[in-house]
């Protein structure tokens, strides 16, 4: 259960040692050239003056000179090893793979201003890797294999060292294939060292849908039915094809020695569908979602006193479903959005896509109480309780009224004034036109799949306008690496927002976080399937 106490002591001990970085990464191997579009102040995409050579590297010292000018703090020391596992989802026991034996895997705690050193030993059959979503990092710690750093191979290890600039909730996943949508993923909290809430207690409360080791099925097999069973790519196994190359593990297992195609019924879901998300609610469908690890069945109890103030950090892991959520018998005060202050706003439901964090207020009440997260569209549910007196837990089928009250989205939250963007006016509008369709499943950005080479030029010192257009039938959740960009009209600061069908969304950052960073649909099914590019800064 991920609850913590204000007053107890964090969890790792902080080693003041040297600030230098690991030795030679050697990233520049990778990026053999960009081939994007621009607006009229550089080169034509793919001209003889656009070459690797005109983008920052991971690896280079402007990303080195804008780590010094974070001065990083005392570091904070943690390992991890992915390896297989058997994970008990409450009377359920499935064989995947996590971040040692533990779903989620243990959270990590820092305090904002330290510096986070984390080595992550790999015993999977796959190469893999960790991205640290949310976090304004530096961008050859940023963990995604054959653009930021090299795949970490079997039996390999490597040393993610980087300062933290800014609190929040944020979280770690890989960026290998499918690897997300099993069980390999954590909560990350920075803590504020003025924090301004008052609360008596904490819980970090982690939304996933479940599919790996239940019945044959697997997330490699369940990407392959996707390909062949909506029409399109026959198998093309993901576009991470150059991490297997650059891994030479292109005939690794996709799942505990299995092919990659496995057995089991379909996952394929049909007839889904969600008002709030404009249609078509996911791909998948999904026979379990869970909570902290945990079926509806046999829920988490979350324990406190009555009249205890509770700070809930929610946090959406799952791969392809966004989460309706509320606590039965109490209303939430929204806090934070994505780690960043928002004006406090009263509400009774949450709507999360993949990848987004909310942290709320709640004074809890006397009795039972049911922590329901619906899968928006898929008539499916995840259920924790709070239990702050005797009673009767409340059962796996049970949906409170507050999922059909007043619901809160992001485009209605403002920003903290402390956190408000300046008015500004842009100095580069970069198009990220989503395209593609389910029958196809040929998802991709501006028509083009990803290939690591891509660049979306960009340079330093620039307000960055990402124009975002969805022309296809389906919702994405829109992750941007390494920034936080701001909603329209005093909107939240943020790093993932929910792009409806045939919908557009307007969204600004200031370019100060040097190297090459992705921006992708954070349905996992999406990215891997095409939709993920590119912005890379531009030197001098």
């Amino acid at each position: 259960m991920r609850t913590h106490s204000r007053r107890a002591l964090l969890g790792a001990g902080i080693a003041v040692v040297g600030s230098g970085l690991p030795a030679a990464r050697a990233l520049g191997a990778f990026g053999p050239g960009p081939h994007s579009g621009t607006d009229g102040s550089d080169p034509a995409p793919g001209s003889p003056r656009d070459t690797p050579d005109d983008y920052v590297s991971p690896d280079g010292p402007e990303v080195a000179e804008t780590e010094r000018k974070r001065n990083p703090g005392p570091v904070r020391e943690f390992t991890m090893t992915a390896t297989p596992a058997r994970i008990d989802l409450g009377g359920r026991t499935v064989d995947t793979w996590a971040y040692g034996d533990e779903l989620p895997g243990r959270t990590l705690r820092a305090t904002a201003g330290e510096t986070l050193a984390l080595t992550l030993a790999n015993h999977l059959p796959q190469s893999t890797s960790v991205h640290w979503h949310g976090l304004a990092l530096r961008n050859d710690m940023d963990g995604v294999p054959t653009l930021t750093q090299r795949p970490i191979m079997p039996g390999a290890s490597f040393p993610y060292r980087f300062a933290i600039p800014h609190p929040g909730t944020y979280w770690l996943h890989p960026h290998s294939r499918v690897q997300q949508d099993r069980g390999l993923y954590a909560p990350l909290i920075v803590d504020d060292p003025k924090e301004p809430l008052s609360y008596d207690t904490e819980w970090v409360v982690v939304f996933d849908d479940w599919v790996d080791g239940v019945d044959g099925s697997t997330p490699d097999g369940v990407l392959a039915e996707l390909n062949r069973g909506m029409g399109g790519m026959s198998g093309h196994g993901g576009m991470h094809g150059d991490e297997d190359r650059a891994a030479g593990d292109q005939g690794a297992p996709a799942a505990n020695g299995a092919a990659p195609v496995a057995g089991g019924p379909s996952r394929i879901l049909t007839g889904s569908h969600s008002a709030l998300l404009g249609g078509d609610a996911g791909d998948v469908d999904y026979p379990y979602h869970l909570i902290n690890g945990r079926i509806a069945e046999d829920p988490h109890s979350f324990r406190a006193k009555p009249g205890d103030r509770i700070r809930i950090r929610f946090l959406n892991a799952g791969a392809d479903t966004a989460y309706r959520v509320a606590l039965g018998g109490h209303m939430m005060t929204v806090t934070h959005a994505d780690g960043f202050p928002v004006e406090h706003a009263e509400t009774e439901a949450l709507l999360l896509g993949m990848g987004e964090r909310y942290d709320v207020l709640v004074t809890a009440k006397d009795g039972v109480f049911p922590l329901t997260a619906l899968a928006e569209g898929k008539k499916h549910a995840a259920q924790a309780v709070l239990r702050t007196g005797s009673g009767r837990a409340p059962g796996a089928s049970v949906r409170p009224k507050e999922l059909d009250g007043k619901l809160l989205s992001a485009y209605r939250l403002r920003a903290a004034e402390s956190v408000r963007a300046v008015a500004r006016r842009p100095d580069r509008t970069v198009e990220l036109n989503l395209t593609g369709s389910m029958q196809k499943f040929d998802w991709a950005i501006n028509g083009r799949q990803y290939t690591p080479s891509h660049r979306n030029p960009i340079r330093a010192g620039e307000r960055v306008r990402l124009a975002i257009r969805n022309h296809t039938r389906m919702w994405h959740p829109v992750h941007i690496h390494g920034h936080h960009f701001a909603l329209p009209n005093g909107g939240p600061r943020k790093d993932s927002a929910i792009v409806l069908p045939g919908r557009s969304l307007d969204v600004e950052f200031d370019a100060d976080n040097p190297g090459l960073w992705m921006v992708h649909c954070h349905n996992v099914y999406h990215s891997e399937s095409g939709m993920m590019t590119v912005l890379g800064y531009r030197k001098g």
